[in-house]
């Protein structure tokens, strides 16, 4: 094998190249274990100085892509956005019986989309309408669109995911599998959650989107950014910008801000802004 930095300098450029994702020097440790399964999701058992060269020449993209992308997420993450969305933004489009449009930039399994959905389904309990809402969930993965969209997971009685204003029964038949550990839970998304969200596969580091102008009131783009360079963090930025609506809602992850938006937004809460103008 090759010098070890020699090769992990290869997929960090191979992976910047295919997704714009930035690799840091203390990814190494993940480099390292993540080659084992792009070997695994490749059936190949050879060098892998000989599949990065595959993967160079146009073979096995999907399955590097997979790889070495990061799908970390659960339900109702950093829940105070979906506290906004529920008592500031929903009652307004149940009030006016209006479609409400969303957008969830980097979606992984689906928890995200899902936690969207639900707090739709809430509001129209709680205010008795049945106002629109659509989905567009996204992601680069192939494996975890899949998994998203079978809508089926692992559920503990113990989990904290679930605030305490959603219950889960609402929202998710209940199965139980059995192995050889005992007995697992699982749940499945209801249809009502599955006919709001469209899974689609893009890469945000595309040049354009294929969405309209202003085709979005709210969108969710939250721990996906820290991925990339703050150049491409701003470009990524700029591109969702223009498929927000004026006094659309914009939500970035716990460490992530609005770059070179700042002076198009505002502020209301933690990571949530509001559009006020058009980028010039």
């Amino acid at each position: 094998m090759k010098n070890v930095k020699e090769i992990h300098d290869k997929i960090k450029k191979l992976l910047y190249s295919h997704t714009g994702i930035t690799l840091t020097e203390n990814k190494d440790i993940m480099i390292s274990n993540r080659i084992e399964k792009l070997k695994r999701n490749c059936k190949y058992s050879g060098e892998i100085e000989e599949l990065l060269k595959l993967i160079e020449n146009g073979q096995y993209v999907t399955e590097f892509i997979n790889s070495f992308t990061t799908n970390k997420t659960h339900f109702f993450r950093e829940d105070f956005h979906f506290i906004d969305l529920r008592d500031r933004v929903l009652p307004e489009f149940a009030k006016n019986n209006q479609t409400i449009n969303m957008y969830c930039s980097a979606s992984s399994t689906g928890e995200e989309p899902y936690s969207m959905a639900m707090t739709v389904e809430k509001v129209r309990e709680d205010l008795n309408s049945r106002f629109n809402a659509t989905i567009i969930a996204t992601d680069i993965d192939t494996n975890v669109l899949q998994y998203a969209a079978n809508g089926i997971y692992r559920y503990s009685k113990s989990s904290k995911e679930f605030p305490e204003w959603i219950k889960p029964q609402k929202y998710f038949k209940r199965r139980i599998e059995k192995n050889l550990a005992g007995e697992d839970i699982l749940i499945k998304a209801n249809d009502n959650l599955k006919r709001m969200i469209s899974f689609q596969v893009m890469n945000l580091n595309n040049p354009s989107y294929p969405f309209q102008k202003n085709q979005f009131d709210v969108i969710f783009c939250r721990n996906v950014l820290i991925y990339f360079s703050t150049e491409d963090q701003n470009a990524i930025l700029k591109k969702l910008f223009k498929h927000l609506k004026i006094g659309g809602t914009l939500y970035l992850g716990h460490s992530e801000n609005p770059q070179d938006l700042i002076n198009y937004v505002k502020r209301i809460g933690q990571n949530i802004f509001i559009k006020e103008k058009e980028i010039v």
